[in-house]
């Protein structure tokens, strides 16, 4: 891997994890229709790493007094439960469906129409003004986490956007907005972490580093930096009505994958 293509991945990694239009589902389309690979799983973690922590950068407040309070506040106490709660749907599919969730990444015809999918899950998120929730963070209840959650593993399959989904979720629960996005984030750093951690221990099981671990690192800094710039490219176009932007995109990217597959493709 040279250093264009390491930045090229680095920054398809950063942006798509966080904007609406799921980085699992680009990832097969690069390697579909660009024959673009993950060189590995050194490279894998890195820059997971990387967008981890672009989440924890930008919501660095937030996860700050909720470790700070986590043993006297009872508010932040209940968060921490929530996250945890909300964690668990995304883990269970992930660990009992693995072996059916590899196999749809050699099935890019899937991916599509998951994408036109997402695009229809962004414009209800971007357009529905009955969405608009009037509770806060501090009213969350257990319901509103375990529904937030099971939204999130549905991002399990490629072409299904994790942040898209779990916002959906969230507003259908009656959360406002904010809350909704601040939790959905939240409740993506331990989705990140652990796949990062999955990642890490095959690593560990190879001990093998490799030469271009140098370039692997600027691309986890330029995933970091793009992670940041799409969370809040995210936050401000879905406070400005202007989020549903998204959809037309994911219907295109999917609608093109669709067509190519079954009509141009020989």
């Amino acid at each position: 891997m040279n250093l264009v293509e390491a930045v090229l991945l680095g920054l398809l990694q950063g942006l798509t994890e966080f904007l609406p239009v799921s980085s699992s589902g680009h990832l097969v389309l690069a390697q579909y229709f660009l024959g673009v690979k993950m060189p590995g799983v050194t490279f894998e973690v890195l820059v997971h790493a990387g967008t981890l922590f672009s989440v924890i950068w930008v919501f660095w407040g937030d996860i700050y007094r909720l470790f700070a309070g986590i043993t006297r506040n009872p508010q932040q106490q209940k968060l921490f439960f929530l996250l945890l709660l909300g964690s668990i749907p995304a883990g269970l599919v992930a660990l009992t469906l693995s072996s059916f969730l590899k196999g749809i990444f050699e099935k890019p015809l899937v991916v599509g129409f998951m994408l036109m999918l997402t695009g229809c899950i962004v414009f209800v998120v971007g357009k529905l003004e009955k969405l608009k929730g009037e509770r806060s963070l501090e009213e969350i209840n257990w319901r509103d986490a375990l529904v937030t959650g099971i939204f999130q593993s549905l991002a399990i399959i490629p072409g299904i956007s994790r942040s898209g989904s779990t916002i959906l979720g969230a507003l259908m629960r009656g959360l406002n907005r904010e809350t909704a996005v601040r939790f959905s984030f939240l409740l993506s750093i331990p989705a990140i972490a652990g796949a990062t951690l999955l990642e890490l221990l095959d690593w560990l099981n190879t001990g093998v580093l490799p030469e271009e671990v140098r370039i692997y690192i600027i691309a986890a800094v330029v995933a970091f930096l793009s992670g940041v710039f799409a969370i809040r490219i995210f936050i401000r176009l879905l406070a400005v009505g202007r989020f549903y932007y998204f959809s037309y995109y994911c219907w295109f990217a999917g609608l093109i994958t669709v067509m190519y597959i079954l009509f141009i493709k020989v």
